[in-house]
Order: structure tokens, then C-alpha cells, then sequence
């Protein structure tokens, strides 16, 4: 809660209020009629202003040239589409940063750390469907393998009777990721932000044994109507979630000790892009068709051989 409390003054007396009071609502932007082009544009405002507040915050988080796409360079879908490519090869590990946005379709944050901490990875992404529908995703993914994709209806998971004595190593996983980061807190921002939405219900959009692979405990996946209400409580859900993540960005309590410790994060992680990798590029063609999607998924992905300490940069 310290590093919460000292991260919200860093940031409230910078031009950068990304994560203290909310800005204006979408509703008291000019000329907005709830279009799916005003919609991501408003959402792309927001999530510039949250990656410069981070960059702010870590400041040795740095631009990727080769990997940003610029406003107006590309289109995805006949749309035009800007990707900011950022990492930090330095002390802050984070191993890719990219805010991507496709005018009138999409607007993600997605952020991959090094294998220096256990921070979880950070995914924020907002597609726009069928013109006047919202499918949402939100998640903190865990770090270490905990075998969420086997968790029951009744949110339990097989035992040692099922798993063997792997079933200890995976419960061990995932309790560490609740005491540390799925805390009360955090478990209770998630739920209240699934109650927030008007006419929210579970996305209908298909899933992949990657997606399965990838997905925290704690996951938020849901379609909804295109409205001013749903918009602002999106946007201000992927703030809050960014404030987290940045808190435990900064916490030097997160870092592994060198040697192993470190040699077993970048194994799981190397693993671990490859399968969002995989998992993104099915949910992009299924949006974007298989070209397009693919260029997408690639270029969202960020270059999957920099694990380790965020790439050559």
C-alpha cells in the first residue's frame, strides 16, 4: 500500500495523471455519438496518457523504432492502425510494451516483463464487434505455471490423486500468486469491475488451448452493448489495472534472486510468449482475417526471442 500511496503523489504532481482522479468522461468529449470510431479514439486517448505515466514512472522504458508502427503507416482491416513499441533492456526488465490501437476496431495495452521478478504480465484490450458491441479483456497472467486451465466449475483443482506429486508444485504456484498479487484487494477490483457493465454477459468470442494456457485465475472476458456508461467503466478498469501493475513494477520486493530463480522465469517465459503468440494469432484472424491477422499478431507480439532481458535495444 506504500508504494501505492507514494506512486499516486509521483503522479499527481507530474503532467501525468494517468492513475489518480478521473479525467473527463466520455460523455463531456465533443460531438461524441457513441461511435465505434469516437469510442476507440476516446479509449486510445486514455491509454496513451496511462503508457507516458508509466514511462514517467520507469524512466529507463524506452521507444522501439523498429517495431512502432506509426499513425498512418499502416491499416489493418482497411483501418489505420498505430502500434507503440516500447521495453526497458535495463534495470525495470520489462521485456516489451505495446499500446496498440485500430481506428474504429481495437485498443490494447499489452505489457511482457523480464525474468528479473515475478510481476505478472499485464494484457488490456478492448475490440470493438459488430459496430455497436464491446468485448473486453482484462488480466493479470501469472508468471508460473499453476494448471489454471484445469480449474472445475466449482473453482477447485485436480489433486495428487490426478496429478501426482505435480499437483503440490502447481497449488504452490498458485498460492503464491494469491498471496502476492490475487490478494483480497485485487480479487475485489476484478469482481467489481465485472458488475460494472450494462448488459455484460461472457464473451462469445471462440477460445484456443493457448488462450487456456495463458488465462490468469482471476480473468476478465466480457461483451457488452457500445455505450457512454460501459466506455467510461472500461476505461477507467484498464487505469486501475495499469496502477496495479505499475505498483508492482516499482516494488523491489517482486525481483528474483540471480541465478537460478532467474534461469527458470525465462524458461517459462519463452514458453509462455509463444503461447499468447498462438493464442492472439487465433483471435486476430477470427477478427481481422487470416492476413491481416497474422501481420497483427506478429507486430502485437513484439519479437519472441527477447525474454530475457527485453530484447537488444
Amino acid at each position: 500500500k506504500l508504494v501505492h500511496s507514494s506512486l499516486a503523489v509521483l503522479l499527481s504532481v507530474g503532467a501525468v495523471g494517468a492513475f489518480v482522479a478521473p479525467r473527463s468522461d466520455i460523455s463531456q468529449l465533443p460531438v461524441f455519438r457513441a461511435t465505434a470510431v469516437d469510442a476507440i479514439g476516446f479509449l486510445e486517448s486514455r491509454q496513451a496518457a496511462t503508457v507516458d505515466a508509466v514511462a514517467s514512472a520507469i524512466p529507463d522504458i524506452a521507444t522501439k523504432p523498429g517495431d512502432t508502427w506509426a499513425p498512418g503507416s499502416f491499416t489493418i482491416a482497411g483501418c489505420p492502425t498505430s502500434l507503440d513499441a516500447r521495453d526497458a533492456p535495463g534495470p525495470a526488465n520489462i521485456a516489451w510494451i505495446s499500446s496498440l490501437n485500430v481506428e474504429s476496431k481495437q485498443s490494447s495495452l499489452t505489457i511482457f516483463n523480464g525474468p528479473l521478478t515475478d510481476v505478472p504480465h499485464l494484457l488490456s484490450r478492448c475490440v470493438v464487434v459488430n459496430e455497436n458491441t464491446l468485448s473486453f479483456d482484462l488480466d493479470f497472467r501469472p508468471r508460473a505455471y499453476g494448471a489454471y486451465e484445469t480449474r472445475q466449475p466449482d473453482g477447485t483443482y485436480p489433486g495428487p490423486e490426478v496429478l501426482g506429486r505435480q499437483a503440490f508444485e502447481f497449488s504452490g504456484a498458485r498460492r503464491e500468486f494469491d498471496t502476492k498479487f490475487g490478494n483480497e484487494e485485487v480479487v475485489s477490483f476484478m469482481e467489481a469491475t465485472t458488475g460494472s457493465f450494462e448488459g455484460g454477459g461472457p464473451s462469445t468470442i471462440p477460445t484456443t488451448e493457448f488462450d487456456q494456457l495463458t488465462r490468469g485465475p482471476l480473468a476478465i472476458s466480457i461483451m457488452m452493448p457500445l455505450t457512454e456508461t460501459n466506455l467510461n467503466a472500461i476505461a477507467s478498469a484498464r487505469e486501475k489495472a495499469a496502477n496495479y501493475w505499475l505498483g508492482w513494477a516499482l516494488d523491489d520486493f517482486h525481483g528474483h534472486r540471480p541465478g537460478a530463480p532467474v534461469n527458470t522465469q525465462y524458461v517459462y517465459d519463452s514458453k509462455y510468449k509463444l503461447n499468447a503468440y498462438s493464442a492472439l494469432l487465433a483471435f486476430y484472424q477470427g477478427i481481422y482475417g487470416p492476413e491481416d491477422g497474422a501481420k497483427l499478431a506478429a507486430a502485437d507480439s513484439g519479437p519472441l526471442d527477447e525474454a530475457y532481458v527485453g530484447g537488444g535495444s
